[in-house]
């Protein structure tokens, strides 16, 4: 049995579809509304907050993928996803069951030096230090030897279905609507972006390939470009101009007095300022027949859709 944890998300509908395609069609598919997304898939309504549910939705799981999101609320994470992660490693622990745990990159450093695996953690903001919290405790268990874990990290979303990130929201969701691209900060900076499937196909592939257990892996990426690089390879699968305009730092900050969502953003926006490198070699090396899809293939995808 592999169990999806977060099983409502982008990332656990294609990892449903990826493990049913390819490795099991045992798959139990855990949230708090949980709904099948293959025939034949076990669905249980859980809370991960309460222990109790948490240790009978991993009871019998061979491999456990812990892949839940919460809204861009920072309370709601100092709140709830300490108590989820340590509930679900007890729970991992008690049943002898492996854990992928799905990460992001909110504890690295704000600069534009290349991120690897080995890229220490300094967290700046309440966000950043819950995700590296959490991070943190899962090492500890995994150096310990009390867990048989994987830790799967991956940069910012873009993507199909609900894909939900400043990238994706902004800049994508906005020209395929028709209306004009907005772009955070500047038009300069690399970004290094993730396709939601190929992260869900890449951590499938993780969790079922033994010896990667032990480690962190970044997820494979496709090569990184400026907001202006993608503006003109957009222009150039549409056929005609994609226009933009950039909302400046100072325009970000004003609205942080007028609106709670621009708030929650503003711990993350020094990330725009500056290139943002990750390097997923690592994983290129072990599965060079891994196929990530590129830029072209996934706005393309996006623009059809």
């Amino acid at each position: 049995m592999q169990t999806i944890l977060g099983s409502n998300g982008p990332i656990g509908h294609e990892l449903a579809l990826e493990l049913r395609r390819n490795y099991t069609d045992k798959i139990r598919l855990v949230s708090r509304h949980p709904a099948k997304i293959n025939p034949g898939d076990e669905v249980m309504a859980a809370n991960m907050l309460d222990e109790k549910a948490t240790n009978a939705a991993i009871a019998g799981s061979d491999i456990v993928y812990f892949t839940v999101g919460l809204p861009m609320n920072t309370p709601m994470w100092e709140n709830q996803f300490p108590t989820m992660m340590a509930n679900v490693i007890k729970a991992c622990e008690a049943h002898h069951a492996k854990l992928v745990f799905f990460d992001n990159t909110y504890m690295y450093p704000k600069t534009a030096a290349v991120q690897t695996e080995r890229t220490p953690f300094e967290p700046v903001g309440r966000k950043s230090t819950v995700r590296a919290d959490m991070a943190n405790l899962l090492l500890k268990e995994m150096a310990a030897k009390r867990i048989n874990a994987v830790i799967c990290r991956a940069p910012e979303f873009y993507g199909p279905l609900s894909t939900k990130s400043i990238t994706n929201t902004l800049f994508f969701k906005a020209i395929r609507n028709g209306q004009r691209a907005k772009i955070p900060v500047s038009r300069r900076t690399k970004r290094t972006l993730i396709w939601t499937p190929d992260a869900s196909r890449a951590m499938a592939l993780i969790g079922n390939t033994p010896d990667c257990y032990g480690q962190t892996w970044h997820l494979p990426v496709d090569r990184s470009l400026s907001y202006q690089e993608l503006l003109r390879l957009t222009s150039q699968l549409r056929g005609k101009t994609v226009k933009a305009t950039v909302i400046p730092m100072g325009v970000f900050k004003l609205g942080t007095h007028f609106s709670q969502s621009v708030r929650e953003l503003a711990e993350l926006l020094p990330r725009y300022q500056v290139d943002n490198r990750f390097s997923s070699a690592k994983f290129n090396r072990r599965f060079p027949n891994f196929k990530t899809t590129t830029f072209e293939q996934g706005i393309q995808t996006i623009l059809e859709h």
